[in-house]
């Protein structure tokens, strides 16, 4: 039995202002039988949800508010390389080459798959940005950058450009930070919403059923099928992916707790930016960019001249810790872009980033629990590694893949975090450390 849709939960962001609606899901009232079970309306349990659907399989996608609430809906919106902590050479040295090489070929195809949707469903995502640009903030990190490049050149074919400070402000990179730049090829800027709820109309069409506020509060064994309990009801299925990834509930099932640690991405975005105002900054690019500390910043300007900053950091979610975190976000931003300092922000709003002890994403099979699949841990670059993989692990399910298939780094299932409560204890003493490596 449905219910009609409670009132959407929103939490104030640009990207909902941007839609002209967000579509709340009915709730699940008693019992459903289901061939697959995905928890989880991002992009990975949608395009998961998706590909099943198009084969024929029942699906049912269970949501703990709506799509677009979670990470999907608040990201920065780069659709990039990405996925991972780990650098190029790191991915090498604990994988060799090949694999190395393989899981950059796979983040691209993760962009291009994205690209390939937007323009085959005839979806217009405010796409702009032609890669993305790196930006050294202190002079030293310029020659880091330059070896970075050849590095990519000569390992993975990767045509990295080099700027220096005075290619950056002739081509609309204005800021008293930037000293040079790395330009990647690859990757593009999209609105994140119009992309995750064109996503989630696909899978409608396809006969899939999404269910809103209908949280899984507990995961167990019923017969021949696994059981998720939800606050009006249960479902039952014989396959479950998990797809929650930094709003995933640790107990949920239970393999789940301390394997992974949710940390707090902000993003501010301002009143629309006048030619005056963009000339004074010097910043006329439509680049997505970001900074090269290690706490980065990312930033770009939007198609209707807003200009969108987002920052990590942040553990605690209590209203002081919130509105620290908003403040020196803010602080970042006019020191960062003086001419801008007295521009107004519009739309503020922060999110999950899903982080792994081994700083790598898990898309495969869970151990000990047959039938139960994962496809998380972005690590703050969630669309396009998000999208692929949700299709790669629906491969997995329909057998036309095997786990060995995907990229090694892909492969390990994720280790649980040393005294797994004092996570966020880790987490500032790693903010610390990495804020005083930035100065």
């Amino acid at each position: 039995m449905l219910q009609k849709p409670e009132p959407l939960r929103t939490i104030g962001s640009y990207w909902e202002a941007s839609v002209p609606v967000v579509k709340q899901d009915r709730q699940l009232i008693g019992n459903a039988l289901f061939d697959v079970a995905v928890i989880g309306a991002g992009f990975a349990g949608l395009s998961a949800a998706l590909k099943l659907a198009q084969a024929g399989v029942s699906v049912c996608v269970l949501e703990s508010e709506h799509v677009g609430y979670g990470a999907s809906g608040r990201n920065g919106g780069f659709c990039c390389l990405g996925g991972t902590k780990l650098d190029e050479r790191q991915l090498i040295r604990k994988f060799g080459l090949e694999e190395a090489r393989r899981f950059v070929a796979y983040q691209v195809a993760g962009i291009n798959l994205v690209r390939h949707r937007l323009e085959t469903w005839g979806v217009d995502a405010d796409c702009h940005s032609n890669g993305e640009i790196y930006l050294a903030h202190r002079p030293k990190d310029l020659s880091d950058l330059k070896a970075h490049a050849a590095f990519l050149k000569e390992s993975f074919g990767i045509r990295a450009g080099i700027l220096n400070k005075d290619e950056l402000e002739s081509q609309g990179y204005g800021g008293p930070d930037f000293h040079g730049g790395l330009h990647m090829p690859y990757g593009f800027a999209l609105n994140p919403m119009k992309y995750v709820l064109a996503l989630a109309a696909k899978v409608r069409a396809a006969g899939g059923k999404i269910f809103g506020k209908s949280a899984v509060s507990a995961v167990s064994r019923d017969g021949d099928r696994w059981r998720m309990e939800t606050e009006h009801g249960f479902v039952r299925a014989k396959t479950v992916i998990l797809a929650g990834n930094g709003y995933a509930r640790e107990d949920a099932p239970k393999w789940l707790h301390g394997r992974t640690l949710p940390v707090m991405s902000s993003v501010q975005v301002t009143r629309p930016l006048s030619d005056a105002e963009l000339s004074a900054q010097g910043w006329t690019s439509e680049t997505m960019a970001a900074d090269t500390r290690i706490l980065l910043h990312y930033f770009r300007l939007l198609p209707d001249r807003r200009f969108l900053f987002g920052t990590r950091g942040g553990i605690f979610e209590n209203a002081a810790s919130l509105s620290a975190m908003h403040n020196r976000a803010r602080a970042d931003f006019k020191a960062m872009f003086p001419a801008w300092a007295g521009v107004e922000t519009e739309y503020s709003w922060y999110g999950h980033v899903c982080l792994s002890r081994n700083l790598l994403p898990f898309v495969g099979p869970v151990p000990k629990m047959e039938g139960v699949y994962a496809a998380m841990g972005w690590h703050g670059s969630g669309v396009a590694m998000a999208s692929i993989s949700g299709e790669k692990l629906a491969g997995l399910i329909l057998g036309n893949l095997r786990p060995e298939d995907l990229p090694l780094p892909l492969q390990k299932p994720f280790a649980r975090f040393p005294v797994a409560a004092f996570r966020k204890l880790y987490l500032q003493g790693a903010y610390w450390y990495y804020g005083y490596k930035d100065r």
